[in-house]
């Protein structure tokens, strides 16, 4: 299937990335040129040997990576491995935020890394503008459960809040501001940077890093999978990694990449926007609604697409199958193929996809309900 590893993407708008943007980022290839992202498929043979790799990875939604080897390499040799992501209590958690949460468990169960969560409340309050209250309400009630719920294993997992950790982390965001300069951020996040940013960056900094210390399990390599949005958090983590090698332990983070999920309107997918997203907490038949009512890669009419086939590169439906809900690459194949030949139409496709999706979620919220009394075993809140 030639389009599975080549999912089309979105035209850089410029040439510096903001992760506090609403930017819509396109053409992912220009960052292996721009930033020195490499393509993830240049790894996924020395993966396959190892393990069976993850369906978003063989599908080329996680489309690049940095130092993925050293990962790779850290595993083979029974080295410790760490896995950090962070999350912004914001709105309903919905299907773009699961695509994280599906690599962790699959790094956490299949190659038995260890799992960091970072609650990134303290950027939430100061960058955007969250209030305290509802930071950490959306966190505990919202985001957490989810993350249980979706398989990640609560034993071999830490979550904190930024605002409530350990001693040795909060110094390293005090020490990393001795050795970058101002004129290095703005190159990295833009002229547009006054002190929450700042602490905010330098605070990510330590978020990734800091699972290299002793205190928190001496790891010999940190990877960090993020959407590309999020790339200047891992380029200064990475220059400040070197600065200190011979102060503190710490190493290089790795990090992979993967394809922003476009939202049924079209456009970005954003948690403002309700219509734009499925939310893992909507009930089932208002998100086969809102599968109803997406735009599509179809043509003008249905004479047309039988007689050009449609565009599932860019279509919302193809990506809510191959990114969540069709785990057989040999069914989303024929779904494609399908679809380029004219041989199904949208709206038959819509149907079926809204089926599925109705079982996914029928499902999932069985198991969040289960699962929503572990979250005061698993983080301790801020005090206020």
């Amino acid at each position: 299937m030639h389009s599975l590893n080549s999912l089309p993407v979105l035209p850089i708008v410029a040439l510096r990335i903001d992760p506090w943007s609403s930017t819509t980022i396109k053409e992912y290839e220009k960052l292996f040129a721009y930033f020195g992202i490499k393509p993830f498929n240049e790894v996924l043979p020395e993966l396959s040997e190892l393990v069976e790799p993850h369906p978003l990875m063989r599908r080329g939604v996680v489309f690049g990576h940095r130092d993925f080897r050293n990962f790779l390499q850290v595993i083979k040799s029974g080295g410790k491995a760490a896995i950090l992501t962070g999350l912004m209590p914001s709105g309903k958690m919905h299907l773009g935020h699961k695509m994280v949460i599906d690599q962790l468990v699959y790094y956490q169960k299949v190659m038995k890394a260890k799992v960091f969560v970072a609650i990134a409340d303290v950027e939430a309050y100061a960058v955007r503008k969250k209030s305290r209250k509802e930071v950490i309400e959306s966190a505990l009630n919202e985001y957490i459960p989810n993350y249980l719920a979706l398989g990640l294993d609560p034993e071999k997992t830490v979550i904190y809040f930024q605002s409530n950790y350990r001693p040795e982390y909060y110094r390293l965001i005090q020490l990393f501001s001795r050795k970058v300069t101002l004129a290095e951020m703005q190159a990295i996040y833009g002229q547009d940077l006054g002190p929450a940013k700042i602490m905010a960056a330098l605070t990510q900094a330590a978020d990734i890093l800091h699972p290299y210390l002793n205190e928190f399990g001496g790891h010999d390599i940190v990877l960090v999978p993020v959407g590309a949005d999020q790339d200047p958090h891992l380029r200064l983590a990475r220059d400040i990694a070197d600065r200190y090698s011979n102060d503190i332990r710490l190493g290089r983070p790795a990090s992979t990449y993967h394809r922003l999920m476009t939202g049924l309107t079209g456009d970005k997918m954003s948690s403002s926007r309700p219509d734009s997203y499925i939310a893992l907490t909507d009930p089932p038949e208002e998100a086969a609604k809102k599968v109803m009512r997406s735009l599509t890669g179809g043509r003008a009419t249905a004479e047309e697409q039988r007689k050009l086939g449609g565009e599932p590169q860019k279509c919302p439906i193809f990506e809510l199958n191959a990114y969540h809900l069709i785990p057989d690459d040999n069914e989303l194949r024929k779904l494609y193929e399908d679809c380029v030949s004219g041989r199904i139409l949208c709206g038959r496709c819509k149907k079926e996809t809204a089926e599925r999706l109705k079982e996914f979620l029928k499902e999932h919220q069985e198991r969040l309900n289960s699962v929503k009394d572990l979250v005061k075993e698993v983080v301790k809140p801020p005090a206020f």
